[in-house]
């Protein structure tokens, strides 16, 4: 399991609805995540603001399997 804490440091955005987004499902679900999940959660750190919070906001699609069952927990927060 990742540091927690590490992860919180790449999940600090340019755009402040992510940084909310992203801290308050963090601080609710990182430590329960499953491994698989956890790395599905990196790949979307890695991606651009714009094309990560049309994700979030369902504007754009995501990976079907655990990408998308992941945003579909990060829009739940």
């Amino acid at each position: 399991m990742k540091n927690v804490e590490r992860v919180r440091w790449r999940s600090r955005r340019g755009l402040l609805e992510l940084d909310i987004v992203l801290g308050r499902f963090i601080e609710a679900h990182y430590t329960r995540l499953t491994g698989a999940e956890q790395q599905a959660f990196d790949a979307l750190l890695d991606m651009p603001d714009n094309p990560l919070w049309d994700m979030i906001a369902g504007r754009q699609e995501a990976t079907p399997g655990e990408q998308q069952a992941l945003l579909e927990k990060i829009r739940a927060v």
